[in-house]
């Protein structure tokens, strides 16, 4: 909209007679073509679903153990009802509350409505043997025949570019089942910004946006649910994270008020809405905590990353940074906390990158560069074997060496800063060109090619700039904090999310993508938004705990702050050779076979 352009299904050529021979065997969704016969005649936008899609995205947003002390909000009581008699004349929900106050303590419980009509069949199947669930002992909630000892809730993190979900069994504990699929409101944009410019530019499309993510979540509960051998119906109780303006979408929220300052949320509160009202199919009984949101750009998920981390608890100043299209960053300890967020953009996870793809099989994950010879070995998504090793072309698939992800990238980038080929300012040093033929012409610039094999993968030097901006971005908004607080150097570093959790910690200190601290006090803290969103999900009250630390943290914008410019500009330079960071990994003397 903003450039005069309509995407309409006229923009096709009609349908070729091998369609309408398909669409008869096979049937078609919707709108759908078979690429291989239509042809694009106008402006289109073109959705590939993910039963098309021949590289599926890796989502990886593991579930890492924690240390939680079970005490759900929902739990499972079972009793037995008096039956009814002539001479009683009480009914059978008034029995049923008695025998709960009788046997488990529970006082003046309100009932869902949806409990009643199922009521009397269920205590006539159940032979007046029942088994309640009790919402904050306050609430009955749900209503079973007989006894039964699982009762199920999941944890959701909605990111910009995944949907992350953990099953797990309430009564126990247990993590039964983790899962992800690409969020797919990414067709409306990368980034964030992006779509709320859409939101801006066509009316309607926050409604289209909220839609499409909800179908998502529901989604990915029936598909973890069916894996458990149960159904989206046993789910009794949902956490979820985002960041601000995934949460508004969730909601159903215009974000419009998000895109410009003062960056105003609808509501920064931690919310509790009945599931039903979000058309996700769990248990009627069911019901959504949604984590609060600590500013206008620092959301839910940054507050799951805080609980799961804690880092109240320490000595000194921890610095945590959930790693993704928008970096939230938190800084302090037991006296303060701060906040912030830096607009990284979708560099770190392989977009804007020539040859950069999101992680999938096929793409250069790991990369390591020979300072002197700069020949080049790698690793790739779906394949346990280096490229130098012989087993290597066996083992890869089908779609062989497709391109590189966030993690590739970084370590390319830092292994060519080590050798030599880039310098402090970012640019590729074209007289390495006589040392070897990797380093090529590009224009007016150079280029180092990465893979010779077909397609043929080049870090060029807009993929280096675009690397920059991003990890200056990054750098800048801890800096800010660390002026804020008035340190000079962090005690610890966790890095999250999940490019953060895959980076190897070394590669991101070589580059300077964070600030000076002793190597082994930086690590990775997994999917810690959503291991905080099941700390929310199985201890009620962390609930409260996070609600009162998340008041007391200072909120810091960057996009108001003028020494967030001066401290990103500073932070564009690679520091050459590992300057004040750390050096590069050690390297295995390899003895090539044959």
């Amino acid at each position: 909209a903003a450039y005069g352009l309509r995407s309409e299904a006229s923009h096709l050529s009609p349908f070729s007679e091998p369609e309408q021979r398909y669409a008869r065997r096979v049937e078609l969704a919707g709108d759908e073509r078979l690429s291989c016969h239509a042809r694009v005649e106008g402006d289109c936008v073109i959705d590939v679903p993910a039963s098309s899609q021949l590289h599926r995205q890796v989502v990886r947003k593991p579930y890492q153990s924690h240390d939680i002390e079970l005490d759900p909000i929902v739990r499972l009581h079972y009793v037995e009802v008096e039956p009814p008699r002539l001479e009683e004349s009480s009914g059978d929900l008034q029995r049923l509350l008695e025998a709960l106050a009788r046997e488990w303590q529970l006082e003046d419980l309100r009932v869902d409505a949806h409990v009643l009509p199922g009521l009397q069949a269920c205590s006539r199947d159940g032979e007046w043997k029942l088994t309640a669930a009790i919402r904050d002992r306050r609430e009955l909630v749900g209503l079973w025949p007989g006894f039964r000892d699982r009762l199920l809730g999941v944890a959701v993190d909605v990111g910009s570019t995944t949907v992350a979900a953990h099953l797990c069994d309430l009564s126990s504990g247990k993590v039964l089942g983790s899962g992800g699929v690409m969020n797919p409101q990414i067709r409306f944009g990368e980034d964030l910004m992006s779509r709320v410019s859409y939101v801006m530019l066509n009316p309607g499309g926050d409604q289209e946006m909220t839609r499409l993510v909800r179908e998502a979540v529901a989604g990915l509960v029936a598909q973890l649910t069916r894996e458990a051998g149960a159904s989206s119906e046993d789910v009794l109780e949902l956490s979820l994270v985002a960041n601000p303006i995934m949460h508004h979408l969730f909601l159903g929220i215009s974000p419009v008020e998000l895109g410009t300052a003062p960056f105003t949320l609808a509501t920064d509160a931690a919310l509790t809405l009945r599931a039903a009202e979000l058309d996700l199919g769990l248990h009627p009984g069911a019901r959504a905590y949604l984590l609060p949101c600590i500013a206008g750009h620092v959301g839910a998920d940054a507050a799951a990353m805080l609980l799961a981390e804690a880092p109240w608890e320490d000595e000194g100043a921890t610095l945590l940074v959930d790693v993704g299209t928008n970096a939230e960053i938190v800084l302090g300890g037991k006296e303060r906390l701060l906040a912030a967020s830096s607009p990284t953009g979708p560099a770190f996870e392989g977009a804007q990158i020539s040859c950069g793809q999101r992680a999938t099989a096929g793409a250069i994950e790991r990369v390591r560069i020979d300072p002197e010879t700069l020949e080049p070995r790698f690793k790739v998504i779906g394949c346990e074997h280096w490229s130098d090793e012989p087993e290597f072309h066996a083992q890869l698939g089908p779609e062989g060496v497709t391109g590189v992800c966030g993690t590739g990238i970084i370590e390319a980038l830092a292994e060519l800063v080590v050798a030599g080929v880039i310098g402090a300012d970012g640019r590729i040093d074209g007289s390495v060109a006589a040392r070897s033929p990797r380093v090529t012409p590009d224009g007016r610039t150079f280029s180092y090619v990465l893979s010779q094999a077909s397609p043929v993968l080049k870090i060029t030097q807009n993929d280096v700039r675009a690397i920059q901006l991003a990890k200056a971005a990054l750098l800048a908004g801890v800096r800010l904090l660390m002026d804020r607080l008035g340190i000079d150097r962090v005690d610890r570093i966790r890095l999250a999310g999940a490019f953060g959790s895959h980076i190897d910690v070394k590669y991101a200190a070589l580059l300077g993508m964070i600030p000076p601290c002793e190597p082994g006090q930086v690590s990775s803290a997994g999917n810690a938004a959503g291991t905080g969103a099941v700390v929310a999900l199985l201890n009620a009250a962390a609930r409260g705990t996070i609600e009162a630390r998340v008041r007391g943290v200072e909120k810091v914008e960057t996009a108001v702050e003028e020494a967030f410019q001066e401290h990103f500009v500073q932070s564009m330079a690679f520091p050459v050779r590992g300057g004040e960071t750390v050096e590069a990994p050690r390297r295995r003397r390899r003895r090539r076979r044959g």
